[in-house]
Order: structure tokens, then sequence, then C-alpha cells
């Protein structure tokens, strides 16, 4: 069967239409030499064959829905149940684009606000915005946010932040004038001592950003990191991670004035990386400094519910030098599958999901810690996440592992080279019993290199 289903005869009638004799006379501006260049091809497939060499291609890829993941670090395997999929493959979603003119698409707006809703009273805040692109600019947009409500330009950022966002909020502010300053030990990021922000903040300070959990697992001390920054004057932002809230109080109830998140975990795939679902909220004396869109909820001249734009703090909205942000698009595709999850899951939902994301993670760091030469560094409490020290460089783990198709975790070295000997390991509830205690005895085949000392091994 040809890909492009056009007869002879459809071909000349469409040749006689625009009056030319031949295809080749559409060619006639191009050189002689350069029309049908001699391409080194394999042979032609049918589609069957090609379907079939494609598909043996994929299988190649590992992939969590075949490979045991262990792998976290800011984009989790979490089970999605069908219907998110069902709802956000419908052409009425999943073909839509930005409402330009708003009011016209009710089903968009009420998804939306819906959203926001549920955003909202996960996070503890009092308002969310429509989204924005990822966990990272979103957390940047929440220091920026507190720059502008406090009129300050330094940033105090724990070392337990994720590395890679730093990266972004180092993007964001450069040229900006703005300082950031880590607080925290170098050495052992994986704790952060409330006394060292209390130190680090003072009269300039716009904001101190903290993760919830943090990067490496840890659930820190959130009001006593709020009363370090009210203290002085400043905001705490908080980068929440969505399923832990389902048994953790939420960050604005601990005292944190803007809240942020990758909202991936809700219903959206790993995706290679993206697109994912930035999570923005913040108490009501914030709201007109929110950056992106904000859905409201009004009644018609006929007293019928509808939906409107509330706020579009965004530069294609109002003059560039008083929009919020330059944030164009709200993820709403993804938006909606974590609508549809947050409804499907409800509060008790969410909770068992989170019960069994924290049971699996201190039961695998159990097993990891009770070997010789493996040592769990990330103190307790700690949610799914947690640092372990090899016995060997992590990067050589997880090559051992991958040739097992095992997944085993981030190679922290990756990120710092002088935790190269550490491994970040996460455990959802899609890891069972089995594969966790396989893991941990495919790492006990691991032992660190005997080294010859003066003619003895130790």
């Amino acid at each position: 069967m040809p890909y492009v289903p056009h007869t002879d005869r459809d071909r000349e009638e469409m040749l006689r239409t625009i009056g030319v004799e031949s295809f080749d006379d559409l060619l006639d501006a191009v050189p002689e030499e350069r029309r049908y260049p001699e391409l080194d091809l394999p042979p032609a497939l049918s589609e069957p064959e090609v379907l079939r060499a494609m598909v043996g291609l994929s299988e190649r890829n590992l992939d969590v829905d075949h490979t045991p993941s262990f792998v976290g670090g800011g984009a989790y395997n979490h089970f999605i149940p069908a219907a998110v999929r069902t709802v956000t493959s419908r052409n009425e979603f999943y073909t839509a684009y930005t409402p330009y003119q708003a009011e016209v698409s009710q089903g968009t707006l009420q998804s939306i606000y819906e959203f926001q809703t549920m955003v909202a009273s996960l996070l503890g805040v009092d308002v969310a915005n429509a989204s924005m692109y990822d966990g990272s600019t979103a957390a940047a947009e929440g220091c920026l946010l507190a720059v502008r409500a406090t009129r300050r330009s330094r940033l105090v950022v724990s070392r337990s932040f994720h590395p890679e966002w730093l990266r972004v909020l180092e993007t964001y502010t450069s040229g900006m004038g703005l300082e950031i300053e880590l607080v925290g030990s170098e050495s052992e990021p994986w704790r952060l001592d409330p006394r060292d922000v209390e130190a680090a903040v003072d009269e300039r300070t716009a904001c101190v950003l903290v993760q919830y959990p943090s990067f490496y697992g840890a659930i820190e001390d959130l009001e006593a990191f709020a009363r370090a920054a009210h203290g002085v004057g400043a905001l705490l932002v908080v980068a929440a991670y969505p399923i832990a809230l389902g048994l953790l109080k939420p960050p604005g109830a601990l005292g944190a004035d803007i809240v942020v998140g990758e909202g991936q975990c809700l219903g959206t795939d790993l995706n290679f990386g993206g697109p994912y679902l930035g999570l923005f909220g913040a108490s009501r004396d914030y709201v007109r400094y929110m950056p992106g869109r904000l859905v409201g909820a009004t009644k018609d001249l006929e007293g019928r519910r509808g939906y409107v734009l509330t706020l579009q703090t965004r530069e294609q909205h109002i003059r560039r030098e008083k929009a919020t942000s330059n944030i164009c698009t709200n993820e709403a595709l993804n938006a909606l599958a974590a609508t549809v999850y947050l409804s499907l899951m409800g509060r008790q939902g969410l909770r068992h999901v989170a019960r069994l994301c924290l049971n699996n993670a201190h039961y695998l760091a159990d097993r990891i810690g009770e070997q010789a030469g493996w040592e769990v560094l990330t103190p307790e409490p700690f949610f799914n996440e947690f640092v372990v020290r090899c016995p060997v460089p992590a990067s050589e783990v997880v090559s051992r592992l991958l040739e097992s198709n095992v997944l085993a975790g981030l190679d922290l070295g990756r990120l710092a080279p002088e935790h190269s000997d550490k491994l970040l390991v996460c455990a959802t509830e899609m890891n069972t019993r089995a594969e966790m205690d396989a893991f941990a005895g495919a790492l006990r085949q691991i032992e660190a290199p005997t080294r010859v000392v003066a003619g003895r091994s130790e």
C-alpha cells in the first residue's frame, strides 16, 4: 500500500488543473543535477514492515513499564488511572489552544477553575494560578514575586534545594542585580539546620527558598524556616512535592507565603523530561503580584454560573513594563490531567498513595542500610527518596545494574563531583516488594575493590 494514496488518474487530473504536462515540469527551477541525487538508502519497505521495524527499535529502550526504576530527583513514576488519559485525549481538550476569546471556552475555563481550586487546597494557600511551565520555573517565579512584593534583592536558598532548579533560578535572575546565597552544609546538603537559615537572613532578604521534602528526601522544619524569614520581613517560598502532601501538612498551613511545585506526579507520564506542569499558589495578599492567569467564577445577567479570566498579568495582555512575567502559556492539558487525577483519587486515595511511597522507601532504605559498605545518609524523617553512600562510585552502581535492566537511582556525582560516591534512591507505589528485594540483593553483590598495602590486603 503506498503512503500517498493518489492514483495515476488523480495525478493526471491535478496536473491538468494547474496546466502542467508532467511532475518534472514543476522542477524546472531546480538544476537538473540536483533534482534526483543518489541516496544511500535501504530498499523500500511496506507499511507493516516499517511498523515492525520501528516497534523493534522502541523495544530496545528501557522504560518504567518494563524496567524496575528507583530514579526520582524531580520526576517520578506513579500510577496513572486510565480515566486520566481517556479524558485528556478527547478532541475538545487535546486539540484546544489558549482561549484568546476566553469566555466562549466555558469548558476549558471550568476545568482550569477546578484545577486552581484543588491545587490551592492541596498546597494550603488562598489562591492558585492556571499553572506554569514546570516546577523549576514556578520556583523562580515565586522568588521574583517575593522580590516585587518586598522590594528587596537578596534570595536565601537551601543547599537541599534541587540543584538543577537552582540553575534555572540563576538564569532567571541573571542581570537583575539579585543576590543568591546558599545556606546549609556543602558537604552534607541533605541536612539543613533552621539555625543556619536564621543566621543567613537579614533586612535585605526578599525570601527564603526551600523544598518540601527536600531534593534529598528529608522532611524539614518549615515552621522554623517561616519564623526565620518573617522575623526579618522576608517571605517563605516552598517548592512542594504534591504526592507527599497526601500525608504532610500543606506548606501554607506551616507559614509558607508562596508555594510552588512540580505537578508531573499528578497524572502526567515521565515523557522523557517534559512537558511537565508547574504549580503556583500564594496567600491572598500577593494575588496581584502572581504570574500567569487566574480563572474566576461569576454569574451572568440571568444568574447562571460562568467562568472568566479574572487576572492576566502576562506581557501579551498588558503593557510589558507592567507584566509580572513573560510566561506566555500555561500547561493546560497537563493541568487537566492533574484535575482528573485528583478528582479520581480524592483525599483518601492521595493519602493511600503517599503512605505506599513512604512505606516502600523506608523498607528499601532498611534493606540497603543493613548491608556492609552501604550507608543511608538522609536523616529521618524522609519521604520516598534518600541518599545512599556507596562502596564504589555511584556511576558504577548505575551502569552495573543497567546491565540487568534496573534503573538504580540518580548518580549525585553528575550534579556535584564531590558526591560521586552518593546515590539518590527513590521508591513509589509502583515498586513491588520483589523488585525492592532484588534491588537490594543486586547491591549486595557490589563490593569495594580490595587494596593491597605493604604486602597485605585491606
